[in-house]
């Protein structure tokens, strides 16, 4: 047996067992079958669908998306057809494959999210859901769900009483003072995981026309130059946790992969990435266990110990 072989790129999150650590992110792989074409979806750990409204959005007006230096700039506006059009339209299409699926969830008050995960709850074919709190609540002035622990206790409380059958994933804000503080908020109130991070809202501006490069006026950043900034969040959040933690952001290598899950990281989402290369997800997988071989570890869970082992 060659040393490839004795790789076991499995992981637990929670309840949930995925082939390999490997997930597509929501917002950068449609509700997944717009990719079956291209990617083998049976071959990924599995993918978060975009995020689902308790009613249809029409989204950000375009431009949509513009290149940044390492980086992406986007303003979609969180378009879906909502959570009831999910359910009859793409979720049949999405049973036929051996993958995990998950249901980004969004709103703009508590009710917004019951709804969206009561009518989810009904239907067969998901694996479980990610709560996206960074929302504002309209409710409560505007300030973001994710930025307040309170808030992100009360959102996650009100997600959990709703999600009886699944599994609760929250993803995380960046902009946040304490994100230990933070992850430890959504994990008392039931947080089975944590996706971290979002994206870092962020501005470009056309030079010649003196507008912003966007349909608004501002964006979400992505891509390679958010990586080292993100990888922290994911460590800090890691050391403040029990349940897994889920590392989102600028991954376009092995190396990324490899560095998320040293640090603590359960597994990892690929994003902007899948923009520029749909197959991105799955690309990685050979060159992943290649590098698990050459760390000189067969699971992921060894090779956050080595990391551990090193940096005491």
């Amino acid at each position: 047996m060659s040393a490839a072989d004795a790789v076991d790129l499995s992981v637990q999150i929670g309840a949930l067992r995925l082939r390999n650590p490997i997930l597509a992110a929501s917002g950068t792989f449609g509700y997944g079958v717009e990719f079956a074409h291209l990617v083998n979806l049976n071959r990924l750990g599995g993918f978060v669908v975009k995020g689902l409204s308790r009613e249809p959005m029409e989204g950000a007006p375009p431009p949509r998306l513009c290149d940044t230096p390492s980086g992406m700039l986007n303003a979609v506006g969180l378009q879906n057809i909502g959570a009831r059009a999910f359910v009859t339209e793409k979720l049949p299409l999405l049973r036929k494959y051996d993958t995990t699926v998950l249901a980004n969830v969004f709103g703009y008050c508590l009710e917004d999210y019951a709804e969206v995960i009561r009518v989810l709850e009904d239907a067969e074919g998901l694996a479980g859901y990610e709560l996206n709190i960074s929302c504002p609540n309209v409710k409560e002035g505007g300030i973001q769900f994710g930025n307040d622990p309170a808030q992100v206790a009360e959102v996650v409380t009100a997600a959990r009483k709703a999600a009886a059958r699944r599994p609760l994933w929250v993803k995380l804000s960046p902009l946040v003072a304490d994100i230990g503080l933070i992850a430890k908020a959504a994990e008392s109130a039931g947080a089975d995981a944590l996706t971290v991070a979002n994206t870092y809202p962020a501005m470009a501006i056309d030079t010649r026309t003196l507008k912003s490069r966007l349909g608004n006026l501002t964006g979400g950043l992505s891509g390679p130059a958010i990586r080292p900034i993100t990888l922290r969040l994911v460590w800090e959040a890691k050391k403040a946790v029990e349940i897994p933690v889920i590392g989102l952001g600028g991954i376009e290598t092995a190396e990324d992969v490899l560095e998320y899950l040293s640090v603590g990281a359960s597994a990892v989402q690929i994003g902007t990435a899948s923009f520029a290369d749909p197959r991105a997800s799955e690309r990685l997988l050979a060159p992943l266990t290649k590098a698990l071989v050459q760390a000189k570890a067969n699971t992921i869970s060894e090779l956050h110990k080595k990391f551990a082992s090193q940096n005491d």
